[in-house]
Parts: structure tokens; sequence; C-alpha cells
């Protein structure tokens, strides 16, 4: 392999101080709000050097990023040699990192504002030892020849490991084989964004979002003005109030499809050969490669909504790939789609599985009481609160008992599982509906769990865990029959 050394192109200097400073920005924030709009601009003032102390901790702060950044751009060099791709950087402390093409499970590819603008593409490397989601080395902009120079130079050196060194194939394997013709299992189009963002829990995620800003800044917001504005409008009746009410709704709709479509624009999942990849983003654009064989599990999840709309949303557990940076190893394969529409492109992507399950083991009917008992520990002391220091009209809250039993009598009815050859099934659910799908080879640790209140009952829980992320991913069949746990440890040692 070649050992010239290649730098990243120059807008990487200014990508790694955005990446700093947006790290740095809450701090900002705080010292611009604090000090920024009361500067004292009299030098003679006794006060003047104590207010701007926290100014000129700022200027230094940045200065040393922007500095850092330049730095990490101009001593950051990668080359190929013996197998590897080897990464160098630093001033006075080099950091050198060799990378052996054999343990690369993944090349995942970013292309944000400043690398579309010059066309350019970010290569993380994914290693089995990748850990916190953070890729083992990053090239943060190189022109798209360069990417696939590294893809290259991947797939050159396994393909050489694969062929003895003495055949006549090795002359084979320095030419480049034809890439695999990649073939479109699912592409997101605009009605299924909007419904995504309409089903999903965005528009009380921006809900909560504006209260937890609008907390932040209460100093500076005039409340008093506000409820007298509500006051005087309560007066010409409570439909203002409700078109008031429904229009802060249809902002946070709106706000709710604007970030649907900045990260699901244009969600596309692709099979090529024996791996998936998957590209979505408006602005920031992502494409992730998983190859099929790390696929630990897959999960379908319904959201009451969802359910009744006969919609779903799938993710795979994955013990490698990823879009890097993100901790979660649950990948999104398809964020919406039609629940009678799902099982065709699965039963394609993963032919070892069974998709169609029609009958499941429940809970006894004993068991019911379990699903919502433990939700007593919490609830009577807030009900005691509540009724105590807002009686008479604290006792309302009484009826929060009726919800809580619903719940669990519907988290008793949909709770489950099923053992078929090589693969487990368990249904649950906390609100969502989840349906979790493994294969008996991909389960790390399978165990059985029984208090003492589930032992008078002759019930207990079955966990299953799979590799994924540093914790791992899990799924239990909670409050089923004894023996129905004993019988998933054998199916699982044997």
């Amino acid at each position: 392999m070649s050992k010239e050394k290649y730098k990243l192109h120059p807008v990487t200097a200014i990508i790694n101080v955005v990446k700093a400073l947006k790290d740095l920005l809450i701090p900002i924030i705080i010292i611009v709000a604090a000090n920024g709009f009361n500067i004292n601009l009299d030098y003679r003032s006794e006060t003047f050097f104590s207010e701007m102390i926290p100014l000129f901790i700022l200027v230094i702060v940045l200065s040393v990023t922007v500095v850092s950044g330049l730095i990490k751009w101009w001593t950051f060099v990668y080359w190929f040699e013996d197998s590897e791709l080897r990464v160098e950087y630093g001033l006075f402390i080099k950091k050198k990192r060799y990378i052996p093409f054999e343990r690369i499970q993944n090349l995942n590819y970013k292309e944000g504002i400043f690398h579309r603008l010059f066309k350019l593409v970010q290569v993380q490397v994914e290693t089995a030892g990748s850990k916190d989601g953070k890729p083992e080395a990053e090239l943060t902009a190189v022109t798209k020849a360069a990417a696939d120079e590294v893809e290259i130079q991947m797939k050159k050196a396994k393909t050489k490991q694969k062929l003895p060194v003495e055949s006549d194939l090795v002359q084979v394997a320095e030419e480049e084989e034809p890439e695999p013709a990649s073939v479109i299992l699912h592409k997101m189009k605009v009605p299924e964004l909007l419904l995504l963002a309409t089903t999903s829990s965005g528009v009380g995620v921006v809900l909560a979002g504006v209260f937890a800003v609008l907390s932040q800044f209460a100093e500076f917001i005039p409340f008093d003005l506000i409820y007298d504005e509500l006051a005087f409008l309560v007066e010409y009746g409570y439909i203002v109030v409700m078109i008031l009410i429904a229009l802060a709704l249809i902002l946070a709709w709106g706000v709710s499809v604007g970030l649907t479509f900045l990260n699901y624009y244009n969600f596309t999942v692709c099979k090529q050969h024996d791996r998936l990849i998957i590209t979505r983003g408006l602005i920031e654009k992502k494409r992730v490669t998983i190859p099929l064989n790390r696929v630990q599990a897959i999960k379908l999840a319904e959201n009451p909504f969802q359910q009744l709309l006969g919609l779903a949303s799938v993710a795979v557990e994955s013990a490698g790939g990823g879009f890097s940076g993100e901790n979660d190893k649950k990948i999104i394969l398809f964020p919406l789609i039609a629940k009678k529409e799902v099982f065709a492109p699965l039963a394609e992507l993963f032919p070892e599985y069974d998709f169609q399950v029609n009958q499941i083991v429940q809970p006894p009917k004993k068991a019911q009481p379990f699903f919502y008992r433990i939700d007593f520990v919490w609830l009577v002391p807030l009900i005691g609160a509540v009724s105590y220091f807002f009686y008479p009209y604290g006792l309302l809250s009484l009826l929060l008992i009726v919800p809580i039993i619903l719940l669990g009598r519907w988290q008793f009815k949909t709770t489950g599982f099923t053992v078929k050859d090589q693969q487990i099934t368990i249904v649950s659910r906390l609100v969502s509906r989840v349906t979790f799908y493994a294969l008996k080879k991909r389960v790390q640790i399978t165990q059985g769990s029984q208090t003492y209140f589930q032992k008078r009952r002759n019930i207990g829980s079955v966990k299953i865990i799979v590799m994924s992320g540093i914790a791992g991913a899990s799924a239990t069949a909670r409050h089923v029959e004894q023996r129905e746990v004993e019988k998933i440890l054998t199916w699982y040692e044997h």
C-alpha cells in the first residue's frame, strides 16, 4: 500500500471551531446574559474590571478554541500502510492510531452545511471496539474521491486475506470488484413525514422544550401583564382561550414537522449485498452502513396513535454500526410504515426470522393486579399530599386511580411471548406496544426473576439481553406463569 500521507480539507479548521463553540454555547449564553446587557464601559469605575472578568475569560476560551481547531487541522494526517488506516495528529503531544482494515465494521458518512458547500464528506470509521457511540477515527472533511479511496483500500485489504497467498488468485484480488447494485427497500415520502411528525411524541417534546426555555428566562417575562391580558380575554368567553390554545398546538406541530424534515428528509433504506445503507437528513445528510450479520434483534413499536391508524416504526439493535456520535445503538430502520406492509421487506432482509406471530403465551388472570400494583407506591403519597394541601379540590386527584388501573389492564392484555425453534418473540407495553424479535444465537443473557409476592402466586418474569451499545438491549415478559419462565430458561440452555 502507498505510504503517501494525506491531509484534510482546510474547511476542517472551521468545522472543528464550530463543534467546539457548540459545546460552549450554554456557558456563552449564561455569561452574555448575566453580563452582556449591563456592561460598565467606564474603565474608571471601581467595578469595571470585576464586571469584565467573565467576558475576559470568555474571550480567552474562544481564542484557545480557535487556535486548537487550527492546530488539529494543520497537524492531522492519514495514510494507508500494512493493511491499516493510520492517523496521526498533535503539535506537542503526537497522537497516533493504527486501525487494521480487518477490524473496521463500517464507514459512515455525514454531510453538514460546510461539507455540502465545498462538496466534501465526513468519514467516520467504526470498529467492533468503538465505545459510547464514538468512531474509532474520524476524517472530518475530505473530498468524496478521498472517501472512496478509504473504502477501496479497505476492500482490497479484506479481499487479500480471503485468498491463498500462493494462489494465482492474488492478482485477481488486486483488481477492484464491481460494486453490487443497491436495492431500495423503503423511501419516505412527504405525506409520511407529516404523519410521522403528527403521530410521534415530537409535539410534546416541543411544548416541553418551550416551557423549559421559558423557565430559564422567567424573570424577564412580564407574567403580570400576560395574566391581565388573559383575564381580559376570559371575560369575552372561553372560545378565545380555546383558539389561543389551538394556535399554540398548531405552532408546536409546525415546529415538530420542521424537526422531522431536518432529521428524516429523504429517508431511504437500501440493501447492498450483505449490508444495509440508510441515508437521511435535509441540511446535514447522514449515511450509515449496517452489516446484516451485526444485527442482534428487531424491535417493532406502535404508540397508541400509530396503533389506531395501523402504523408502526421499526428499529434494529446492532452490535456495530450506527450514526456515530449517538450513544444509542438502536438504529431506526423504518421511522413510520403501514404495519401490513412492513413484514415483506423485513422478511427479505432477515429470512431467518419469523415475523408472523399469531399466538402468544400471556400472563394468567391472577397476575393482573401486578401490572398496576407498583404504581400505587408513588400514586398514594401523591394523592395524599395533593388532597391535604389543596383540599377540597385536591380530592379530584383520586381520579388518577382510574387511568392507572386501565393502563395496567391494557399492559396485562398486551404482554406475552412465544418461542418457536431458534427464535423468541416478546411483546410488552409501557405506553407503546413493542414487539421484540431475537434469535437464540444472538441472545447474550436470559434471566428469570421472582419476587416474594410473585412467588406466592407462582408467577415470575423473564428477561433477555442482546448485545447493543454499552448496556445491551433487553425485553421482558412480566408476570407470566413460573413454569413458562422455566421453559424459556431450558430452551436457552439447550
